[in-house]
C-alpha cells in the first residue's frame, strides 16, 4: 500500500509542479505585456503632447515657436522665405536633412522672424550619428555675414563620434557648451538619436545654458570678463560677436545647418 501510494503521488506532484510553473510563466508574460502596453501608451501620450503649451505655460507667458505642422514664423537667415530644400516638417519635428557637406552647399541656417532681448528659450533636440548643429541667439542679421559671426551658440553634437568633441579646449565644443568658449559642466548630453531637453536663459546680460535638467554653463555678456575671454579665442576682434545683441541687446534665435541630420521640437519662448 505504501509503495502504491508513492507510485500514484509522484505523477500527481509532477503535474501540479508543471501546472503551477506554467501559470507563473503565463502571469509573468502577462505582466511583461501589460508593461509594454503601458510604455507604448505613455510614449503615445507624450508624443501627442508635443508642440503644445499647457494652460499653466500660457498663463506664465510662454509662446510656441513651432506648432509641429508648419514652418510658420521661420525663414532662412538673410532671406525673406523659408528654404525650399533641406529643412522639413516631419512627424511633429522641425528637421534638417543634412547635405553631408558641413556648412557648405546646404539649405542654410534658419531664424525665427522676431527679435528677443530678455528671455528663456526651451526646446528639445536630437542629432544624427556623428552629427553637428547649434542653437544661436541674440543674432544680428548682417548682409554678407554668416549668423555665427554675431551670435553666441549653444553647441549640438554627437560627442562620441564627431571630431569637434576632441577639439577646442577642455571640451568647449561638446554638446551644451558655449561653442569654443565655455565647456558644459556637467557634460550630460544623451547619445546620438536620443532627445535632449535644453534651455537658454538671457537676462540683462546673464546667460545660462541648461541641459537635461541641469545648469551647465553660466556667463555674463558685455563685461570685461566676456571681452577678455573673446580676446583669447577664435572670435578675437569680431566686434559684432563681442557686442552680441547689438545696441539694443536683442536679436534672432537661429538653428544651424552644419550639414548633418538634426531634429527639433517643443520650441517655445518666454520673454522676461
Amino acid at each position: 500500500m505504501k509503495t502504491f501510494s508513492k507510485t500514484i503521488m509522484m505523477p500527481l506532484v509532477l503535474v501540479l509542479f508543471f501546472s503551477l510553473n506554467s501559470c507563473g510563466e503565463n502571469k509573468k508574460k502577462a505582466n511583461e505585456d501589460n508593461q509594454e502596453e503601458s510604455k507604448e501608451m505613455k510614449e503615445a501620450s507624450t508624443t501627442s503632447a508635443n508642440n503644445e503649451l499647457s494652460e499653466k505655460e500660457k498663463e506664465d507667458g510662454w509662446k510656441l515657436l513651432f506648432d509641429g505642422e508648419s514652418t510658420d514664423g521661420w525663414r532662412g537667415y538673410g532671406k525673406d522665405d523659408f528654404p525650399d530644400r533641406g529643412w522639413v516638417v516631419e512627424n511633429g519635428t522641425l528637421k534638417l536633412n543634412g547635405s553631408g557637406a558641413g556648412e557648405a552647399g546646404g539649405a542654410g541656417d534658419i531664424i525665427y522672424d522676431g527679435q528677443f532681448k530678455d528671455f528663456e528659450l526651451s526646446l528639445e533636440w536630437k542629432i544624427s550619428e556623428g552629427g553637428n548643429s547649434g542653437i544661436l541667439y541674440l543674432a544680428q542679421e548682417i548682409e554678407g555675414q554668416p549668423i555665427w559671426k554675431s551670435a553666441p551658440e549653444m553647441q549640438i553634437l554627437d560627442n562620441e563620434k564627431h571630431p569637434d568633441a576632441k577639439l577646442g579646449k577642455d571640451g568647449n565644443r561638446k554638446a551644451g557648451s558655449l561653442y569654443d568658449l565655455i565647456p558644459a559642466d556637467p557634460q550630460n548630453a544623451k547619445p546620438a538619436g536620443e532627445w535632449n531637453t535644453v534651455s537658454i536663459m538671457v537676462y540683462r546680460g546673464t546667460v545660462v545654458h541648461s541641459m537635461n535638467g541641469e545648469n551647465v554653463v553660466e556667463y555674463h555678456l558685455w563685461t570685461d570678463d566676456w571681452k577678455n575671454m573673446i580676446a583669447e579665442s577664435k572670435f578675437a576682434g569680431w566686434e559684432d560677436f563681442i557686442n552680441a545683441g547689438g545696441e539694443d541687446h536683442k536679436g534672432y534665435i537661429g538653428l544651424q545647418d552644419h550639414g548633418d541630420d538634426v531634429w527639433f521640437r517643443n520650441i517655445k519662448i518666454k520673454e522676461l
